[in-house]
């Protein structure tokens, strides 16, 4: 019998407890956001998906997150990450491959205290849910852009700062990307942010993708695991058709 098809029949058998789980967080927002980006799929919370925020966003406007699913037992072949309470909810969908770890970092806007929330799917069809909460004074989301505000920062757009930091049997990147990712809730500037990322090796081949939303912010700061040393090359793409590219 698949896992899948046990999932299914421990939740005829044991009834809601498990078949809706129990949120431990008690957020309002969770089943809402369950219905919307889940589709109502099989699910179960789980602590070896790992969240990891600071307790409290001391500047709302970047606030580091980390999502960690390697404990997580089977083939992990998506993560959804969401700021339950945030005006744009979504962060990130993250396709990790088979040559990438599923663990990624990235810095996020947050408007007030929220649930973060990271949803990572297995092979065998079923959801398994991180969660942390942070608190914030709020108004990250839609405080004016610091970036905008500097004299030609048009001439940095899509600059790619970072390194590679090899391990025994693997390596990481680190990347602060120059964008403003304006998220369209200030008045009078449309929605202009990074929207792709695929990192790639060396024959142009995708090892991983990235979908990229309006809560990620200005200047994002991007951090992968790489299971090899092999060279890799980051291509990014805004939603004005704008494309760069960084090799590593």
């Amino acid at each position: 019998m698949s896992r899948y098809l046990l999932f299914l029949l421990l939740v005829n058998v044991l009834g809601s407890a498990w078949a809706t789980g129990t949120d431990p967080l008690q957020s309002t927002m969770w089943d809402y956001h369950y219905q919307r980006l889940l589709n109502g799929e099989p699910y179960v919370f789980d602590e070896r998906v790992k969240v990891l925020t600071p307790p409290f966003a001391e500047d709302a406007r970047q606030v580091p997150i980390q999502v960690d699913a390697r404990q997580v037992p089977g083939e992990v072949v998506r993560i959804e990450a969401w700021a339950e309470l945030n005006p744009i909810p979504r962060i990130f969908t993250f396709h990790p491959g088979e040559q990438v770890l599923p663990v990624a970092a990235i810095r996020i806007r947050v408007e007030q205290a929220t649930a973060i929330r990271a949803a990572v799917l297995t092979r065998d069809g079923v959801w398994h849910i991180g969660s942390a909460r942070v608190d914030a004074a709020g108004g990250g989301c839609t405080a004016p852009s610091v970036v905008r505000s500097q004299p030609g920062w048009e001439k940095h757009l899509g600059e790619v700062q970072g390194g590679r930091f090899e391990r025994a049997d693997s390596s990481r990147l680190r990347l602060r990307i120059s964008h403003p990712m304006d998220n369209g809730l200030i008045g009078g500037i449309p929605e202009f942010f990074l929207n792709q990322a695929q990192l790639r090796n060396e024959h142009g081949e995708a090892l991983a993708t990235l979908e990229l939303y309006p809560a990620v912010s200005e200047n994002p700061t991007l951090s992968l695991e790489l299971k090899s040393q092999d060279a890799a090359r980051l291509w990014l793409r805004d939603n004005n058709g704008n494309e760069f590219e960084a090799t590593f």
